[in-house]
């Protein structure tokens, strides 16, 4: 990431998490929480009796999961008729097994089919939005949108799921700064920069850096899941706000293209970037010991500041045996506990890395924004 000391004070990290939501009565209170968790005098996790799969149910009461990618919004177009409420068994996602998982908080992928270019990419998003506003208007007692760390924190201390809009792919912009606005102005946070000629295998153009700077001044994060090393390299070079990767495991471990090789890893934890590890079989393995080994790896090299999850569940993807869908997450939890993690290290897991970076990009936004007026470059005119 670029250096930030010529032009801006260094973001403030993750702080006191917030208190915990008002989860359902049967849920144990916040100070029971901590104690469970193993921060509190006779923490269990020292009882060789104690149960990781209990102690992990009660820390998310207290520390539930930010969900960096959910496919919902694609395969709810595809049913007739559906009542997240009350539940649904044709998608992976819904608001009981939400609540079951200690879900907080979760990012609503915006990612078209392939194939789709031009006025088809930037139409088909703007329904996808639609689609999601709809979605949240018609469960007001389950979700609430969500446009930064705040309404985050603010939705799940009102007993909400907050809901964020990202990532899209870079095509719905139609190579227009102006749309990039008219989507952050709608609530996009998150923009994948891929499948367009200003971000591909030859790296950034000029029109594609301009691109990465307006995101930066309007406070949507880049991600770079699935882009060219080259890209990667230019975006760390040119972006002052943090980057993710919204769908990226260890290499090392499994040779997935679009999971990430150690020294990607290094860079991404001395830029304070995050990687978001899928909850998929292809990408991390068949199990959820396979998932933990993923989160150690990326933990050891990126830094525990560094890593998050992405459940990618509705996506299309299988998932590894005990991850089946959105309320499996304490299963998880349970195998890291299990593996010795530290309370501290398991909340920057679950909920603090992903508001520690929302909260860098709006504060680079605030920055950027007393600095530059919004661009009017065109890719005509930057990269001929």
């Amino acid at each position: 990431m670029a250096d930030l000391q010529d032009e801006l004070a260094t973001a403030v990290e993750v702080g006191e998490l917030d208190p915990p939501a008002a989860w359902p009565a049967s849920e144990p209170t916040a100070p029971a929480a901590r104690t469970l968790a193993g921060t509190g005098p006779g923490a269990p996790e020292n009882e060789p009796g104690a149960d990781p799969l209990a102690r992990a149910r009660v820390f998310l009461a207290g520390n539930p999961v930010a969900d960096g990618y959910s496919g919902l919004p694609w395969a709810l177009r595809h049913l007739p008729y559906f009542d997240l409420e009350l539940g649904e068994s044709a998608v992976d996602t819904d608001l009981p097994r939400l609540r079951e998982g200690h879900v907080g908080a979760l990012f609503w992928s915006l990612h078209l089919p392939e194939g789709l270019a031009g006025d088809r990419a930037v139409g088909a998003t703007m329904e996808q939005l639609d689609l999601v506003k709809t979605v949240v208007q018609a469960h007001p007692e389950g979700l609430r949108m969500a446009r930064g760390a705040a309404e985050i924190a603010d939705a799940r201390n009102c007993g909400r799921i907050a809901v964020v809009l990202g990532p899209a792919g870079a095509a719905a912009l139609g190579d227009s700064l102006g749309i990039l606005r008219a989507l952050h102005t709608l609530g996009l946070r998150i923009l994948t920069l891929t499948g367009v000629s200003w971000a591909s295998e030859a790296g950034l153009t000029r029109f594609g850096e301009e691109v990465l700077r307006e995101m930066n001044r309007l406070g949507v994060l880049a991600d770079l899941s699935g882009t060219s090393d080259a890209t990667v390299r230019r975006v760390l070079a040119v972006t002052k706000a943090p980057v993710l990767f919204t769908r990226s495991a260890a290499r090392a471990l499994r040779p997935h293209p679009a999971n990430l090789p150690d020294e990607v890893l290094t860079e991404l934890g001395a830029a304070k970037g995050l990687c978001l590890v899928p909850l998929t079989a292809e990408q991390t393995g068949p199990s959820v010991r396979d998932v933990a080994d993923h989160l150690d790896h990326v933990r050891a090299l990126a830094g525990a500041e560094c890593v998050g999850l992405s459940g990618t569940y509705d996506s299309g993807a299988a998932h590894p045996q005990d991850l089946a869908d959105a309320s499996c997450y304490p299963h998880l939890v349970a195998e890291l506990i299990s593996r010795g993690w530290s309370t501290s290290d398991l909340a920057l897991l679950t909920w603090g890395n992903v508001r520690r970076v929302l909260r860098s990009a709006e504060f680079t936004a605030r920055a950027a924004q007393q600095r530059r007026p919004p661009s009017r470059a065109r890719i005509a005119d930057l990269d001929g």
